[in-house]
């Protein structure tokens, strides 16, 4: 917190008396915002762009509702009047309770059916999602958390996808791409991270003419199928590396330093270890478009220019 924020906002505003429903309408969405409450009806947040057209919508939702808002840009007076201000928004406390959130709820989740586990993690994603999206300075208490959720969402991955792959500690052979053109390669259906980010990486820089078979079960592999991110299959977890990093280093693709990038984001978002400022992110709109996708191929036919953006983010910039 030893950054300083050159500018906040400040709303004062009256509330409308003559509607409750517009007064709590208001008071909601000052709160959802995450305001600091210097006092009733004086509202501070760091001044962007984004916030700041937020409060001057409220403040003229105010006024049309009978209530009176000005909308004015404040400044600390010293560096102690700023830490006053930066703690108006310490959310330590929130997350602390989110994680403890987190671990009540594991204990249910390894006797608990799929329905409730998806329930239970919809709810929480949501309160998670609004929990950081009011977060304006996060710090150790954000990265713990997001660890924690890690965690939890890795424990009710193995409840929805209980065939997840099991690392193997053998070599990765280096193989020649030509040999494995045009060939049928099969993953389990219901795709999440890595298989998706896999049958995208397949079809883009290893095999552009490949057929896709996704399974019920691993053992409806067809013998001459190339599978993926099962146990027993062609392509898997060996060591620290998931499905996606192994068939970067069996194609010679782990020199492209925007791949390895996009390797480190689904590391992330598969197994829980490392930090890609992005993972988050994808993994919310992948989790949005699994919903509304009509099967596994139109999930991957959404997922690809997504990925190809990325890609190209990647390839473009350094890694921090």
């Amino acid at each position: 917190m030893s950054d300083r924020t050159p500018h906040w906002i400040l709303l004062v505003v009256t509330l409308p008396t003559s509607s409750a429903t517009a007064r709590m309408r208001i008071w909601r969405a000052l709160k959802a915002l995450g305001c600091g409450a210097l006092r009733d009806g004086v509202y501070l947040l760091p001044d962007t762009e984004t916030l700041r057209a937020q409060l001057a919508g409220l403040g003229d939702e105010t006024i049309r509702e009978g209530g009176t808002a000005w909308l004015l840009q404040a400044g600390p007076v010293d560096a102690a009047d700023e830490q006053r201000y930066r703690s108006l928004f310490d959310r330590r406390q929130e997350y602390a309770d989110f994680v403890g959130l987190l671990a009540d709820a594991g204990t249910s989740i390894p006797t608990s059916t799929p329905q409730d586990v998806n329930k239970q993690l919809r709810k929480l994603r949501r309160d998670y999602d609004a929990l950081r999206a009011t977060d304006y300075f996060p710090g150790e208490a954000s990265a713990r958390c997001e660890q924690a959720w890690r965690e939890f969402t890795a424990l009710a991955d193995k409840v929805l996808s209980p065939d997840e792959p099991h690392a193997v500690d053998v070599p990765i052979p280096r193989l020649d791409p030509a040999a494995y053109r045009a060939r049928t390669w099969a993953t389990r259906r219901h795709l999440w991270v890595d298989r998706v980010a896999s049958a995208w990486l397949v079809r883009r820089h290893i095999d552009r003419d490949a057929r896709f078979l996704w399974l019920e079960t691993p053992g409806d592999c067809p013998p001459d199928a190339l599978g993926f991110d099962f146990d027993g299959a062609a392509f898997s977890h060996v060591g620290d590396k998931v499905t996606f990093e192994v068939l970067l280093a069996s194609f010679g693709l782990d020199q492209d330093a925007g791949l390895v990038r996009v390797g480190a984001l689904v590391h992330v978002l598969d197994i829980g270890t490392g930090f890609v400022a992005e993972a988050a992110g994808f993994e919310a709109v992948l989790a949005g478009l699994r919903r509304h996708a009509r099967d596994d191929d139109d999930l991957l036919a959404h997922v690809t220019p997504i990925l190809d953006g990325l890609y190209a983010h990647f390839s473009t910039r350094h890694p921090t």
